[in-house]
């Protein structure tokens, strides 16, 4: 069985937040261990934007410069459409602030290159967790074993960390939306400043990326999930025939094979992210649906808190026990404003979209600024400048 020296940490994930999470561990003076059962790191997804909150997460991780480095700004926060085109809201430079996209593995890469590639174990597929007083040990696929000093379960909304460690925590719950998402060739369909469209049960969403490449979504509401389309670019555009430029363009210019298809889900709140020496950060944690922006963005906070908290020489079960005390009420909170969301701006009624839209209209940029500033006032705690161990 292997145990690292020094203080030690397990992470289980080597998505966005698991690498998130290592990174801040490690300048909190931890020596990390993040487990992939991948593999390797896969460069996998397409595209998504992240508010000022997350900006300031990469910054307190140190990794504020390669962040802006990989995005590019979007007006997709502040600019509705219908259809037909007309705005119902159009981005305000000066007044509103752009968000940032990027590609996810434009991401994962800049994230992974703060982490020792040493530290980095690919094809490790956890089957097994058990913590005692002293330690938590992790049993691979393989039957290797290994010891550490605190797990970080980030491993997804199906995470094994959570199954294993919390076996009454609720299913993931189907939220009657499909997803579609894509990624335009570079330099065919540009410039493309950021914008989202609303119709009746469905949702048209663009955002630049480097390169000259914008990501594209689409979601509708959806009643049963498993739903397969024998073209799913050519769906898309079906459901999408005679809506206002770029679309069509964009859906023209992107390679059918690389379209992805999701059924969105997410989590009921959960009781606790911890239990001993054992803690869940990102969707493992609170999975949410992607409609406020924010599960990419709260993964990247929870990574900061985390890293803060364990900054100090406090006992693990109460530095993991002050982490849930301080992200389980925001987490949960962006939870259910992001389960409510689509109700509403995915709905299929006529008289609900009318009513929607018009009061879109009559709202201002500075209303939906509002409204945003309670997920995007968010203050990080301080980390250390340096790694000390």
């Amino acid at each position: 069985m292997e145990r690292e020296q020094g203080r030690s940490a397990i992470v289980v994930g080597a998505g966005i937040g698991g690498l998130a999470a290592a990174i801040g561990l490690q300048r909190a003076g931890w020596t990390v261990t993040l487990l992939e059962r991948a593999p390797q790191l896969r460069e996998a997804g397409a595209g998504w934007s992240f508010a000022p909150n997350a900006l300031r997460a990469a910054d307190a991780l140190g990794v504020g410069t390669e962040f802006r480095a990989c995005s590019v700004p979007t007006e997709a926060g502040a600019t509705m459409r219908l259809p037909g085109g007309e705005y119902l809201i159009r981005f305000q430079p000066g007044d509103d602030p752009p968000l940032l996209a990027n590609h996810r593995a434009d991401l994962q890469r800049v994230l992974a290159r703060q982490v020792p590639a040493d530290g980095v174990r690919t094809g490790a597929e956890v089957t097994g967790v058990r913590q005692d007083d002293d330690g938590v040990t992790v049993t691979c696929g393989d039957g290797r074993q290994m010891r550490a000093d605190l797990l970080v379960g980030a491993d997804g909304i199906h995470s094994t960390v959570r199954r294993r460690v919390w076996p009454d925590a609720p299913q993931p719950v189907f939220q009657r939306i499909l997803c579609w998402r894509g990624v335009s060739a570079p330099g065919s369909v540009w410039p493309v400043s950021g914008f989202q469209t609303w119709a009746r049960g469905a949702r048209f969403g663009a955002h630049p990326l480097t390169d000259e490449r914008v990501f594209w979504f689409l979601t509708v509401r959806q009643e049963e999930p498993g739903a397969h389309f024998a073209d799913d670019l050519g769906e898309v555009a079906a459901r999408t025939h005679g809506w206002h430029e770029p679309i069509p363009a964009l859906l023209a210019a992107t390679p059918p094979e690389t379209v992805l298809r999701h059924d969105i889900y997410d989590l009921d709140p959960l009781p606790s992210y911890a239990k001993g020496r054992i803690a869940l950060l990102g969707d493992a944690a609170h999975a949410m649906t992607p409609f406020l922006a924010q599960g990419a963005c709260q993964a990247l906070e929870d990574a900061v808190v985390l890293a803060a908290e364990a900054a100090g020489r406090a006992p693990v079960p109460h530095v993991l026990n002050r982490y849930d005390q301080v992200r389980r009420p925001r987490t949960q909170q962006v939870q259910r404003m992001a389960r409510a969301d689509p109700k509403l701006s995915l709905s299929t009624s006529a008289a609900t979209y009318r009513l929607m839209t018009a009061m879109t209209r009559l709202a201002s940029s500075g209303v939906a600024r509002r409204k945003s500033a309670r997920l995007w006032n968010w203050t990080p705690p301080a980390l250390p400048t340096e790694v000390t161990r």
